[in-house]
């Protein structure tokens, strides 16, 4: 069987899972042929230890004629990179979502995926359960509501940084309102709130809620989608970030199985 060929964008932590995964044999329709990065040296070392092609721009990914690329860069490599990707003929999986937040950028993305033939295909990151939030939302009018747990240092830098969350000892409304009340004031920030929305009820219409936890770590968010007939209760805790690497092998498995979950 020949094997597809894919590359990486991005040579961070997360993609490093994705490597690893190849290498114990958890993907083996898979032969990983490139990587690209923002640091040339880091890159470098990247495509030693996997061996693979370091590229220094898109164009020379490109040009290893793949079959997927998987993303685990930042917004600003979806903006720049997807649609030469697409074009390309290589189908995408991105993982930072929160780049889609820009509906001209999500509408651009997808006309160019149809007219090429190839697809886009969403990892869920640390979040989950976008089979159930998509047939919900098929189901007729629904509403979302997604709220996440935050330590203060992951607060700290944001807009949302209050002086007096330094001394509290109970859990406190960091902010409540639609996902894209969120994306203007966070843009990029929460990623996972854009595909929980674009999976469901649509970023208007999706209510994000973020609690400020003292003493937290790690990442916890509740999904709960309301309509006449269903009704879904969905519960994610990550002790770290690892999980987001493994949806992208999550997400390339799929791809290429006799059998889709």
């Amino acid at each position: 069987m020949e094997k597809k060929r894919l590359a990486l964008l991005g040579a961070g932590r997360l993609n490093e899972i994705v490597a690893n995964a190849l290498k114990d044999g958890l993907l083996p329709e898979y032969e990983l042929v490139g990587v690209l990065g923002n640091n040339p040296e880091k890159t470098q070392a990247f495509a030693d230890r996997h061996n693979c092609v370091a590229c220094t721009d898109i164009q020379a990914l490109m040009d290893l004629k793949l079959d997927f690329t998987a993303e685990a860069a930042s917004p600003q490599a979806v903006i720049d990179y997807s649609e030469t990707v697409l074009e390309s003929g290589s189908h995408l999986v991105v993982i930072t979502v929160g780049a889609f937040a820009d509906a001209e950028l999500y509408n651009r993305v997808k006309e160019t995926a149809r007219k090429n033939g190839t697809k886009v295909y969403i990892a869920s990151g640390a979040v989950g359960g976008f089979d159930v939030l998509r047939t919900a939302a098929f189901m007729g009018p629904i509403k979302a509501t997604m709220t996440s747990k935050k330590s203060l240092q992951s607060l700290f830098y944001s807009p949302l940084f209050k002086e007096h969350y330094l001394t509290i000892t109970e859990p406190e409304q960091a902010f409540t309102g639609s996902t894209k009340e969120a994306i203007e004031q966070l843009p990029f920030h929460y990623n996972v709130a854009v595909a929980t929305a674009l999976a469901s009820a649509g970023p208007e219409e999706t209510t994000l809620n973020i609690d400020v936890v003292p003493n937290f770590r790690g990442d916890d968010y509740k999904i709960v989608i309301e309509g006449e007939e269903v009704l879904t209760d969905i519960n994610i805790y990550s002790r770290t970030p690892r999980i987001a690497g493994w949806s992208i092998v999550a997400v390339l498995q799929n791809a290429v199985s006799p059998i889709v979950f």
